[in-house]
């Protein structure tokens, strides 16, 4: 599913961070070395087909590298 993020994401918490994240291989292979954490956060996002809602989002980050794998996760 497309989508934009709209805004500012809220209410961020890291669920799991270097070893704790399934991933971190696949990670570091594809993104590079860095201080990996899978993240959550509220934001309000446009779809493919312009509408717009708040959803729940989950994406894996590290410093000097941003955000990737940007997920919706669900629709509060």
């Amino acid at each position: 599913m497309e989508f934009r993020i709209v805004g500012k994401i809220v209410d961020v918490q890291t669920i799991a961070e270097g070893s704790g994240i399934r991933e971190l291989a696949l990670l570091r292979q594809r993104y590079g070395v860095g201080h990996w954490r899978k993240r959550k956060g509220i934001a309000t996002v446009r779809l493919f087909d312009r509408t717009t809602a708040r959803a729940e989002l989950d994406w894996h980050g590290a410093h000097g590298i941003g955000k990737v794998k940007l997920k919706i996760k669900e629709w509060p």
